[in-house]
């Protein structure tokens, strides 16, 4: 199904809303507000771990969590110099390779301020500054003309910023922008629950929508939330590499392909009967799947999630992404209205009492 014009600028919206690891909250609002249109009920943590509940149909039918992360790697404010630059560190994995003549928001007390990513000029740097910069190399410059100028605009050490690059529509039915890792996967698991409450009868399945925080330091809001709800199945949505562009070896990364379809990923975390199923309703719905392996972990919350409390039989679906953890990751839409089939209907095929656990 497409998606239509509403949710379209419901997506660019949620996307375009800073939501730095550790300080989601205001991404949460917005993905809480357009949520709560379709959804039963709508709730939160203490930390910002935000679903979303749509009641199944059968008094005994299963509960399935589809989670996604609501966080963006960024940075954070580190020494302020008395000549007003501010460096900073890194928030989660933010490549300090493109970051040198950026621009990026603080998101300071004041509201938001705009600064740029000191970068010397070609002309006058040394041969050695041609190397990636080190995390500490690097400093915004807000245009302050001292320490006191800085704390002025309500700027102090702690305070996180992003890229303010906007997320826009691109060439033939794609996106590109900062943060759509994994902002476009709260969309999504929003999408499904629109497109099911929508429905002429509900799914027996419960179904739970959770935009989790802090992925992008290790899974913590994907923990804390899951061992709350501690749902029948779950499954994890985030992006993939897209391995078609030029200098990826597919050799030691694995062929994906934009405009390919979803991944599956077989292995680890990845329950068999839940991939399986994954698998057989691909097939009923004639979705093309690509699949990946994981012979260790995934490096997404599915790793966080499925060894709670007595185990909990999970599995990840991965949208293709160009580019991630960049300023220009790029998706196409195709793959994101096929990932939200995929998904509808994977929760349609639970049925009442259906257990997912191995039997010997």
């Amino acid at each position: 199904m497409p998606i239509s014009p509403a949710s379209k600028l419901a997506l660019l919206d949620i996307l375009n809303t800073p939501s730095p690891t550790g300080f989601e909250i205001n991404g949460q609002r917005r993905w809480a507000a357009h949520v709560g249109r379709f959804a039963d009920s709508v709730q939160n943590d203490a930390y910002g771990n935000t679903w979303a509940t749509l009641a199944g149909g059968a008094k005994s039918g299963p509960v399935i969590m589809l989670e996604a992360h609501a966080d963006e790697i960024g940075y954070m404010v580190k020494h302020i110099t008395k000549d007003g630059f501010i460096f900073v560190d890194r928030v989660g994995g933010s490549d300090v390779a493109t970051a040198r003549g950026r621009r990026v928001d603080i998101l300071g007390d004041k509201g938001t301020v705009r600064g740029v990513i000191g970068n010397v000029a070609i002309h006058i740097r040394d041969k050695e500054d041609e190397k990636v910069p080190k995390p500490h190399e690097i400093w915004i410059d807000i245009g302050a003309k001292d320490a006191k100028e800085v704390a002025k605009a309500g700027i102090r050490v702690g305070h996180p910023a992003v890229y303010s690059d906007a997320v826009e529509e691109f060439g033939n039915n794609k996106l590109i922008g900062r943060a759509l890792d994994n902002r476009i996967g709260g969309f999504i698991i929003a999408e499904v629950l629109a497109q099911l409450a929508a429905r002429k009868a509900r799914p027996p399945a419960t179904v739970i929508a959770v935009n989790a925080v802090q992925e992008e330091i290790g899974g913590n809001g994907a923990m804390m939330v899951t061992y709350r709800l501690n749902p029948g199945v779950a499954i994890c949505l985030d992006v993939t590499h897209a391995t078609d562009t030029p200098a990826v070896d597919q050799k030691k990364h694995g062929a994906v392909t934009l405009g390919g379809g979803p991944s599956i990923t077989h292995g680890g975390a990845n329950h068999v009967n839940v991939v399986k199923r994954l698998m057989d309703v691909a097939g009923k719905k004639k979705i093309t799947l690509q699949h990946e392996s994981s012979s260790r972990f995934t490096g997404t919350d599915t790793d966080k999630i499925f060894h709670q409390r007595e185990g909990i039989p999970s599995a990840l679906v991965s949208l293709p992404l160009r580019y991630m953890h960049s300023v220009v990751e790029m998706c196409d839409l195709a793959d994101v209205e096929r990932v939200i089939a995929l998904l509808a209907a994977f929760v349609e095929s639970v049925k009442p009492g259906e257990e997912f656990g191995l039997r010997l």
